[in-house]
């Protein structure tokens, strides 16, 4: 498949984080996870973070760190683990509307990071390191995710099942349709001089994945999927295995 810029174009990476949680605030626990509002109109994140939806949304639980909050934002679902030791799996469950930005990119702009050094991990330090900045620069991507508890297998993808690690991709759903097969031939995401090729299948989407040759690829759960998701930052081409003429008549 081709784009405006060739067959070539970014392959990244997500995953199901898992941290520390519970369903009720206290302590350390004062940072919410909600589920999504009745109503339409819906403020930007800072609001959001600021109380402005009020008892409209629910939260589904309470974390500890602000950070590890917004990163289950970005990969869209995760579990958290309550004090008694059970698991709680999140979904996703739609968003406010606003626009997706990458803080890495806002990052990069202020000068603060190397393009070539941006990572979740390189970012999450940053923040650390920073604290009297972090609100503002989370607060630079305007959307908002809520979640939903699910009770079956999961992470459920945007095509409505389970992901299956190192085989589920998310795709710009307005060019590749879901359910599709797809070639992929990339690099290792911890060793560039590896290649990948593998069958994959169009499963999810995302706010970041837009263009022809654009992929987000969904590595599993645990600190293995964490450290590939966090670094998978390489180019690489796909290609649609579909029946002669299906794009035409679908």
């Amino acid at each position: 498949m081709a784009g405006n810029d060739g067959d070539e174009g970014l392959f990244t990476g997500y995953y199901e984080p898992e941290i520390e949680g519970s369903l009720t605030p206290g302590g350390r626990y004062m940072t919410p996870l909600l589920a999504r509002p009745e109503t339409k109109r819906l403020p930007d994140r800072e609001a959001i973070e600021a109380g402005a939806l009020g008892a409209r949304a629910k939260p589904v639980a309470w974390v500890a760190d602000p950070v590890d909050a917004f990163f289950l934002h970005i990969q869209g679902s995760g579990r958290i683990r309550l004090p008694d030791g059970s698991v709680l799996r999140l979904g996703f469950d739609g968003h406010n509307g606003h626009p997706y930005t990458s803080i890495g990119g806002v990052l990069i702009r202020r000068g603060a990071l190397d393009r070539e050094e941006v990572s979740m991990q390189t970012i999450r330090a940053w923040l650390a390191q920073n604290p009297a900045e972090t609100a503002s620069v989370l607060n630079s991507n305007a959307r908002y995710v809520f979640f939903r508890v699910l009770s079956g297998p999961g992470p459920v993808g945007a095509e409505g099942v389970p992901l299956t690690p190192g085989r589920s991709l998310a795709i710009d759903r307005r060019l590749v349709p879901f359910g599709a097969p797809v070639w992929l031939e990339t690099r290792d995401a911890l060793d560039d001089s590896r290649p990948v090729r593998r069958l994959m299948v169009a499963q999810d989407t995302g706010g970041a994945i837009k263009g022809a040759v654009r992929g987000d690829i969904f590595f599993g759960a645990g600190p293995d999927a964490a450290a590939r998701a966090g670094r998978m930052n390489r180019a690489g081409r796909y290609f649609l295995l579909l029946p002669r003429g299906f794009l035409k008549t679908s």
